[in-house]
């Protein structure tokens, strides 16, 4: 029965996000019912292909990352994948009508990813809108649900909101980033001269995009404000500790938030939410 395979592609949407990232399934079960699933579809997605290009050494990434790209439009094209990840993406996109340039612009950014490089302004500013505010943009389609009002209204927030979270995942992946994959993603950034001075110029940009990422999440839909402004509250606690943190560290170590404070998080999080003091 068709049903079953909808049900076990659902599940493995799922748990590949529980596995991947425990700050986005918090997030994710903070969301109203009947929006998590495909919140969980689209993560378990993105997370693929970005698995190709960041973990997949000794195969043919390019390759895998091409097929990956004709299998989704494939699916798209026949409401239906054997792959259990992209079926179920494929069933969110066409639910939820989400535009299918967003899905072209977050595969070619990954495509960026499959060489070594050092970004230009120009080519950095292609690669967050692809990797990160289109994703945020999956997301509103969800999140407003057919409102095409209100998604335009939240749209260049929701952008904003998915820029800072890409940036502080650049911070916090430095070491990993620069020594392992051979990327710098920041502009004008030489990191064997990082200096404090350097960081705290990228966490000034960051916190412009925070504040307006901010204003778009006051005015989601009760349904997905308060999930979304956990994820934002990981994310700035994130800033804070990358910001505590010498130079040195950041680039030998990744920060990370503990449980505990991600606990005082849902809790904060959730009584600000309750009480409209967001």
């Amino acid at each position: 029965m068709k049903k079953i395979f909808d049900e076990l592609s659902l599940s493995l949407s799922k748990e590949t996000t529980k596995r991947y990232s425990t700050s986005f399934s918090l997030g994710i079960l903070c969301l109203g019912r009947d929006i998590r699933n495909p919140i969980y579809s689209i993560y378990a997605f993105v997370r693929l292909a970005d698995e190709i290009v960041d973990s997949f050494d000794g195969y043919p990434k390019s390759i895998l990352l091409k097929e990956l790209a004709q299998d989704c439009f494939n699916a798209i094209d026949r409401g239906i994948s054997t792959n259990p990840i992209i079926h179920s993406f494929q069933q969110t996109v066409a639910k939820y009508n989400i535009d299918h340039e967003l899905i072209k612009q977050f595969l070619h950014s990954m495509e960026m990813d499959l060489q070594p490089m050092t970004y230009d302004n120009e080519s950095f500013e292609k690669y967050i809108l692809g990797s990160a505010e289109v994703v945020g943009l999956m997301c509103l389609y969800v999140f407003t649900n057919g409102n095409a009002v209100l998604f335009d209204s939240l749209k260049r927030f929701a952008m904003r909101l998915g820029s800072a979270f890409q940036k502080i995942n650049f911070l916090r992946d430095m070491k990993a980033d620069s020594q392992n994959l051979g990327r710098n993603y920041f502009p004008d950034t030489d990191l064997s001269n990082f200096s404090e001075i350097g960081k705290e110029t990228l966490l000034k940009d960051i916190s412009k995009d925070f504040d307006e990422g901010l204003k778009g999440i006051r005015l989601l839909p009760r349904s997905s404000r308060y999930g979304v402004y956990l994820a934002y509250g990981f994310y700035k606690q994130l800033q804070l500790k990358i910001a505590g943190a010498s130079v040195e560290i950041l680039l030998n170590k990744r920060i990370r938030v503990s449980n505990y404070q991600k606990l005082k998080l849902i809790i904060s999080c959730y009584a600000s939410n309750k009480l409209n003091l967001i």
